[in-house]
């Protein structure tokens, strides 16, 4: 339960609880009380709550007053501006802010294709977000690793040092150990970990193998997107097509790429600059086909050294069936 705000704040109140010695940070929601002085009359609700509850941002507990969660004499006020009157009583829930809950464990279902006391290598659903973001603060993989292993929390981003776009599917690598995940992450920089893809792209691109190598960066116009661009990092990708079709009144090419690097959709944004959008990646150009609602893309096989044995790992992913399909089409349709 909440107390007396501190000197200078905009309202005063009486606590009807005493506040808790619990100092530890808990996600659940908590609600407090107060029964208000004459202090508050006629200010503001939110303006209140700001001076009763400053660990929270204003904005954010007007967030929480539009949500229902303040009341005045147990009847929901909803409308910030409200003016409070001395004598009421004054209850909200307080509901951490999605971004402060990103880092807490989830319990889920992962597909784990090896682990063991070093590294997990996981093989990700197409949909899963791989670390908390805006839009995407909960149900992440970060969040299931936390839940997995408890040595996770003692990790950076929990072991995770790479990763794959929300609609992407397929193989990661993840440490396990702060040794494990310097090594990795050594590896990477290196370009030590092989990682091969599939994917479907409209257009023809020819029967010949192809490399790209065009620095990508951030999109100057479309802040969501990369694009090749001279300001951006170096990028590498080999692409060698292995079969084109007639689909819906266009070409589709079904493509295996190799990342030399690790941009920021790397292979998404290479083939839209040659203007090869994969299927369904509408962000690039891409149009839905072939039963694709998302974009058309898999890490199908993982190469690396154990970071601790050196011993040479290699792991294929077969694709999901949406993507299976698809591809199917392309290659043996």
């Amino acid at each position: 339960m909440g107390g007396l705000p501190g000197p200078g704040a905009a309202a005063r109140a009486a606590a009807i609880e005493p506040a808790s010695d619990d100092s530890e940070i808990d996600s659940s929601p908590e609600t407090r009380e107060w029964r208000l002085d004459i202090a508050a009359h006629g200010q503001r609700l939110d303006k209140v709550l700001a001076g009763l509850v400053p660990e929270f941002s204003r904005s954010h507990l007007q967030d929480l007053i539009e949500a229902g969660e303040a009341r005045l004499d147990d009847a929901v006020a909803t409308v910030a501006s409200r003016k409070v009157k001395a004598g009421q009583k004054l209850t909200i829930t307080l509901v951490l802010p999605a971004e402060a809950r990103a880092f807490t464990p989830q319990a889920m279902a992962l597909d784990v294709v090896y682990e063991d006391a070093d590294l997990l290598v996981i093989h990700k659903p197409a949909g899963m977000v791989v670390h908390p973001a805006a839009g995407n603060w909960s149900g992440t993989l970060l969040n299931g690793l936390l839940a997995r292993d408890t040595g996770a929390a003692r990790l950076p981003r929990a072991g995770i040092v790479h990763r794959l776009d929300k609609d992407t599917s397929g193989l990661m690598v993840v440490g396990r150990t702060l040794e494990a995940v310097t090594a990795l992450v050594r590896d990477m920089a290196a370009r030590d970990i092989h990682r091969r893809y599939f994917a479907l792209a409209h257009g023809d691109v020819g029967a010949d193998p192809f490399t790209i190598d065009a620095p990508v960066g951030r999109d100057p116009v479309v802040r969501v997107r990369m694009a090749v661009t001279p300001q951006g990092k170096p990028a590498r990708t080999d692409v060698f097509p292995q079969a084109r079709r007639q689909i819906d009144g266009g070409t589709v090419s079904a493509l295996r790429c190799v990342l030399h690097t690790g941009r920021t959709h790397q292979i998404r944004v290479h083939l839209a600059s040659r203007g090869h959008p994969l299927v369904a990646d509408t962000l690039y150009g891409g149009r839905p086909a072939l039963g694709l609602e998302r974009q058309a893309l898999h890490a199908a096989e993982l190469e690396l050294a154990h970071p601790i044995t050196r011993a040479v790992l290699r792991f294929e992913a077969a694709p999901p069936p949406d993507f299976a399909a698809a591809w199917a089409a392309v290659v043996s349709g």
